[in-house]
């Protein structure tokens, strides 16, 4: 009995040794400072010569972790917590759309209001677009074939050179080109023009070519003296509406082609600089001996006058042989 009180007595200290805690062991003892730290105090600043050489002997960087905590400057924040209100600045813009009142936009110029001016792109067409967006402006150059134009369109007073080539444009009217100071060539070939206006183009000062072709004129219109190259071929001109001595004064003349029309005879007289005649296809049945050539001077030569066309016409050259003998070469045609 005495062996087991021992035995439990035994067992009962060593269990009450194991939970008593711990001896608590000495504070630590309090961390000396360094002594290599520099501070102001160990600095001899009057006699030092800072210099990037010795900035690092003086002061290491690496200190200031422990010299300072910055922990107490950061803000700190709750979990779970909302951050405080900012204060609304005033005068801000609201985002909010709030309407606004359209442009107001120019009316457009309806084809019966007269234009201001021809402006950048031309005057306003019939079609109520301006010229150089119908047709094609290049330079001093207005291109207006197969635009479907019935009337000549308002053009830029720079214009040198007009085509308006296969239209419907069947009347040329004074106004047309009353403006226009530098024109220099006109082609309206292929449309239905039938009635010229009495000095359309007699007030072209610096015209030199009118291409008419391909019409349904029943008369030639005046010309300017400026005028070098006529073509009226494949109209339905008759003798009858060629004025007498229409020619005459157009001394630059040069170029006169009246082919495939119902002439009768030879418009005389031709002026001294003709270079190329063509009458071919029409209804010329006779000639005068002064056609060409002056009768009472057989020493008058006209050598600029070389391209002579009648052929298709019903005439027999041969029965005029003294019409030729100042001509350089013979015209083109029935000799028998």
């Amino acid at each position: 009995m005495q062996s087991v009180a021992l035995l439990g007595v035994t067992t009962l200290a060593l269990v009450l040794a194991l939970a008593a805690p711990p001896k608590e062991e000495g504070k630590k003892k309090e961390e000396k400072p360094r002594a290599d730290i520099a501070t102001d105090d160990n600095l001899d600043l009057p006699n030092y010569d800072l210099s990037l050489d010795s900035y690092g002997e003086i002061i290491d960087l690496s200190l200031y972790e422990e010299l300072y905590d910055y922990s107490d400057l950061a803000p700190k924040i709750e979990v779970g917590t909302l951050a405080p209100p900012t204060k609304r600045l005033e005068g801000v813009v609201s985002t909010r759309a709030m309407p606004t009142e359209a442009p107001r936009r120019p009316p457009l110029t309806s084809p019966t209001t007269k234009p201001f001016g021809p402006g950048l792109l031309g005057s306003i067409t019939k079609q109520g677009l301006p010229t150089c967006l119908v047709c094609v402006c290049l330079g001093t150059s207005v291109y207006c074939d197969d635009a479907e134009l019935e009337q000549i369109p308002p053009l830029p007073l720079e214009t040198t050179y007009l085509y308006a080539r296969f239209n419907r444009i069947s009347r040329i009217r004074a106004s047309d080109f009353a403006r226009l100071k530098k024109l220099k060539r006109i082609d309206l070939t292929s449309n239905f023009i039938s009635w010229v206006d009495e000095a359309s183009f007699q007030q072209l000062s610096t015209l030199q070519e009118l291409i008419l072709a391909e019409n349904r004129l029943t008369a030639l219109p005046a010309l300017p003296g400026s005028i070098v190259r006529l073509d009226a071929r494949r109209n339905r001109i008759r003798s009858s509406g060629v004025r007498p001595e229409a020619f005459r004064e157009l001394k630059k003349l040069q170029f006169l082609h009246l082919s495939d029309n119902k002439l009768d005879y030879i418009p005389v007289p031709l002026p001294e600089g003709l270079r190329s005649l063509h009458l071919q296809n029409n209804n010329i049945r006779t000639m005068h001996k002064d056609t060409f050539c002056d009768s009472q001077d057989h020493g008058h030569i006209r050598w600029a006058l070389e391209d002579i066309r009648l052929d298709r016409n019903p005439i027999n050259l041969s029965l005029f042989p003294d019409a030729y003998f100042c001509l350089p070469r013979l015209p083109t045609g029935h000799f028998y």
